[in-house]
């Protein structure tokens, strides 16, 4: 596909994620929009004579093609929200760019992402709990995503740096320039394993209103977004809307009730915004993710824990036996009314013998 075309679709007047997507749809390829005629054109549902003339005018070609230079001459990957390398996830969002600027080493589609942000005031609380999470999230081999600010976020991505993890920093401005500057050193570790990317091209500014447009690729990149301590207003309130927006998972550390860079966490809790979690233990319970487990040739003997009564016992045998079963299918098969099933269930779960899944399935742990 032309790259040319790539970045100039993205630098055309009036054509932004929803119109360049009808277009596609349309035409079939990025190339196809530069060669379609002015009649073909109109005939595209809601593309007015206004859009038609600003695709046909050509004016933004000068600027496509400086931008060509510039990617080239720095070995930076120029992503269509067509191209198959793009991230599935950020693809699955309305306003998803049109085109993407990525400079490093790691794939953008992970089994696991995960974004981390908070406040950029951080407290030794905050950069303590951040420090536990991707330490104890290591083993899973998560892609750790932030905006690389100052707090919460950089905390974030020294430390997958230290357990070498992928991660990725969502930049407010072109590739040309690191912002803040002293986050550079950081930046350069991440494009070994990880990288920088934005969908600003190069002399772009960090002006203020490129951050909040930054949070959603920030929130549409990741399978959930955590926000550790935060202000009642700031980025990391933004980014945790935008996720709940994207029909995301959103979870929260709570705080103290009369700490300001708690007000943003309790807040979200309080009103359902996220799901409260206290380590990472609580993510993956939240998420139905596992930890890494050597392969094993055929079924593993496990043995029933010791401190079971002869119900519990009953119960965890037959999950067990099945590997994870629907609440309807063990009351069939125990003979158990539903009261007395949901009491031992949730005490089994309590003394953690068994996870609960989506859909009123269960799991031993």
């Amino acid at each position: 596909m032309n790259k040319l075309h790539q970045i100039a679709l993205s630098k055309i007047k009036g054509v932004g994620p929803k119109t360049a997507r009808s277009l596609l749809t349309h035409c079939g390829s990025v190339d196809a929009i530069f060669h379609a005629s002015k009649e073909e054109l109109l005939r595209i549902p809601n593309i007015g004579h206004v859009t038609v003339e600003s695709i046909l005018s050509k004016s933004y070609m000068s600027l496509a093609e400086e931008e060509l230079k510039f990617v080239e001459k720095h070995n930076i990957e120029v992503l269509s929200v067509t191209d198959d390398s793009y991230p599935k996830r950020l693809r699955q969002c309305a306003d998803a760019p049109l085109v993407l600027y990525f400079k490093g080493n790691t794939n953008l589609n992970p089994q696991y992402a995960v974004s981390i942000v908070g406040t950029r005031n951080a407290t030794s609380y905050g950069k303590g709990i951040c420090d536990d999470l991707v330490t104890e999230l290591a083993e899973l081999g998560v892609q750790v995503i932030s905006g690389l600010a100052y707090g919460i976020d950089v905390q974030a991505h020294r430390m997958a740096l230290k357990h070498n993890l992928s991660t990725i920093g969502v930049l407010g401005h072109g590739l040309d320039t690191i912002y803040p500057a002293p986050h550079r050193e950081v930046a350069s570790k991440m494009l070994e394993n990880g990288g920088l990317l934005t969908e600003f091209p190069s002399q772009t500014k960090p002006d203020r209103m490129n951050f909040p447009a930054r949070n959603r690729i920030i929130a549409g990149l990741s399978d959930v977004t955590i926000v550790i301590e935060a202000a009642k207003k700031g980025g990391a309130l933004i980014t945790a809307e935008i996720a709940n927006s994207y029909n995301r998972d959103v979870c929260a550390f709570p705080g103290a009730i009369d700490q300001e860079y708690s007000e943003g966490c309790n807040y979200l809790i309080k009103t359902h915004r996220a799901h409260l979690i206290r380590n990472a233990a609580d993510l993956l319970y939240l998420m139905g993710w596992e930890r890494s487990k050597p392969e094993t040739h055929g079924k593993q003997l496990r043995l029933l824990p010791p401190d079971l009564n002869t119900d519990e016992t009953s119960l965890y045998s037959f999950i067990l036996e099945k590997e994870t079963a629907h609440i309807d299918d063990i009351a069939r098969h125990l003979g158990w009314p539903l009261s007395k099933l949901a009491m031992i269930l949730l005490d089994l779960e309590i003394n953690e013998h068994i996870i609960s899944l989506p859909g009123k399935i269960y799991k031993n742990l």
